[in-house]
């Protein structure tokens, strides 16, 4: 073999695929529950590992933080490909944001804590990710007439952005996150069509 020959990467064993998948569930618990900086032996006990299993596959607190992102981000992104083949293109991108403002309210403090002392391109990286993947659905709800012509897929992020940090030091702030996302969903369709809220349709006019 030539020595500059590329060397593949060695696959994980599947026990030890299953420990990281377990520890990176355990982790996104106990951060939506306690923040960031959520405990490393609670995280390992949750998982139903030990500290130096946990330790082994996650050396520091932000490389375990930065699989957490990664994971919700490569859930939203795919659950947005999901919804690309729904029949209503409107309520498909409504949809996603709803679970963008989920994913939001989860990370509590997550964000912060990988700008931090993380790698400057994750951050980037995920953002243009969940861009592209709402820029799709967005595409396709334009293209049906569900929402207004001028609104970007920018817009609306920076919007279930802001109530969720508005909500977030509720006691019952995912319930309120729903509610003013729905008044703002209201906002984002095309005139004409109804508002969801609670599951109720209501006709808008003018």
């Amino acid at each position: 073999m030539p020595e500059d020959a590329a060397v593949p990467p060695r696959r994980m064993r599947a026990d030890a695929r299953r420990n990281v998948d377990r520890i990176v569930s355990a982790a996104g618990i106990l951060i939506a529950e306690h923040g960031a900086d959520a405990s490393l032996e609670e995280i390992a006990r949750r998982a139903g590992v030990g500290s130096a299993t946990l330790h082994r596959h996650f050396p520091s607190r932000q490389a375990l933080l930065e699989a957490v992102f990664k994971d919700r981000v490569a859930a939203l992104c795919a659950k947005a490909d999901d919804l690309l083949t729904a029949l209503d293109p409107g309520e498909a991108l409504f949809t996603w944001l709803r679970a963008v403002g989920a994913h939001a309210v989860a990370n509590r403090g997550l964000g912060a804590s990988l700008m931090r002392g993380g790698d400057p391109a994750l951050g980037s990286t995920c953002h243009d990710m969940i861009i592209n993947a709402g820029d799709a659905l967005l595409a396709r709800a334009r293209a049906a007439d569900t929402v207004r012509p001028e609104i970007a897929i920018v817009h609306l992020l920076k919007l279930v952005s802001a109530i969720s940090l508005a909500t977030e030091e509720e006691p019952n702030g995912r319930a309120e996150a729903d509610r003013l996302l729905a008044i703002a969903i209201d906002g984002v369709r095309a005139r004409g069509q109804g508002m969801s809220l609670s599951g109720t349709t209501i006709s808008s006019s003018g």
